[in-house]
């Protein structure tokens, strides 16, 4: 068995939900020498998250950012941990309720999403700067 663990940095991006899967891929060609595994991607950060989700249309986005900001509302009379601003609880709050990792099988050297999915980078900080993930491979 093979395994390879790389840790990347992610681009900066604006709040919202980012499809990150070309991303991720460009950064680990070691994902060619697995025939039959799994990559285990995780975030570092406790204000962003990872999911898996639609990859073709983007109103699938809009709508995500919509919902959470209507589940999660910033409003700072809610809250207590508010020391880095208005979004600071709700980010958390967000990354826990989708998660800070994604597990994928790896099929021929390359990521066996479905038809319609991609990675996501649920971004839930109004500049939340570089982000750093862990990606790890393994499999024969």
């Amino acid at each position: 068995m093979k395994a390879f663990q790389k840790e990347l940095f992610l681009k900066p991006k604006p709040r919202g939900f980012h499809l990150i899967t070309r991303e991720v891929l460009s950064q680990i060609p070691e994902i060619k020498e697995i025939k039959t595994g799994i990559a285990h991607v995780f975030i570092q950060h406790t204000s962003a998250s990872l999911t898996i989700n639609e990859n073709a249309d983007p109103t699938v986005r809009d709508d995500f950012e919509t919902h959470f900001n209507r589940a999660v509302p910033e409003d700072i009379s809610l809250y207590k941990h508010t020391l880095e601003g208005t979004d600071d609880m709700t980010s958390h709050i967000k990354s826990s309720l989708l998660g800070s990792s994604v597990s994928i099988p790896v099929t021929n050297g390359a990521f066996n999403l479905g038809t319609w999915q991609g990675i996501y980078l649920c971004e839930h900080r109004n500049r939340g700067g570089s982000r750093r993930i862990v990606v790890t491979l393994m499999g024969e």
